[in-house]
């Protein structure tokens, strides 16, 4: 048996930073975690939980510019400006 599979979580602290932290337990299907694996690769992230944390920063940040009634956009090499959608 691999633990409680009803959202507990267990707290403890973190060795390095002494600061509190709270361990969580994520169930992936197969290809999201391929996609997890591949941006950890890509992004030379030392462990599955510091692209988690970027993803939530990341998130987080274009929640509360959406929030704002911001748009967002991307830009091609070639200079060209499009509309991006994040949230379908």
């Amino acid at each position: 048996m691999h633990g409680p599979r009803n959202g507990s979580r267990r707290r403890f602290m973190d060795g390095e930073e002494g600061r509190a932290t709270t361990r969580v337990q994520l169930e992936m299907p197969p290809q999201a975690m391929e996609r997890l694996q591949r941006l950890k690769d890509r992004t030379e992230a030392a462990s599955y939980a510091e692209v988690i944390r970027n993803a939530l920063r990341l998130y987080e940040a274009l929640v509360a510019e959406a929030e704002k009634g911001h748009e967002f956009a991307i830009k091609s090499p070639d200079g060209v400006i499009a509309p991006y959608r994040v949230f379908v």
